[in-house]
């Protein structure tokens, strides 16, 4: 299984701070996906950088890239057009935990 990174670019600065009703909602059921998905073992590692600058990253694992770009484009918030997502292939070579 292949590892994977794709980056959420939001629409604006200070977006976590600024969002509309209509986004939270969005985004709340992007977030409750992301649970499943690490529930179902696909997920390594979600979260979003903080400041003025709002971008998120999920690692996930997927066997190839249609597989992994299909994972992102299904994301609620990318799906939606509330988000721009960036997949590249990634390689874990560290791990707390792991390693």
């Amino acid at each position: 299984m292949a590892e994977w990174i794709y980056f959420i670019h939001s629409p604006r600065e200070n977006f976590a701070a600024t969002m509309t009703d209509e986004e939270k909602e969005v985004w709340s059921v992007h977030f409750e996906r992301f649970q499943r998905l690490l529930a179902d073992g696909v997920i390594v590692l979600v979260g979003p950088t903080l400041g003025e600058k709002n971008t998120g990253i999920a690692i996930f694992e997927a066997p190839d890239e249609e597989a992994a770009r299909r994972l992102m484009n299904e994301d609620p918030v990318i799906a939606g057009g509330y988000a721009e997502g960036e997949l590249r292939p990634f390689r874990i070579s560290l791990l707390r935990g792991r390693d």
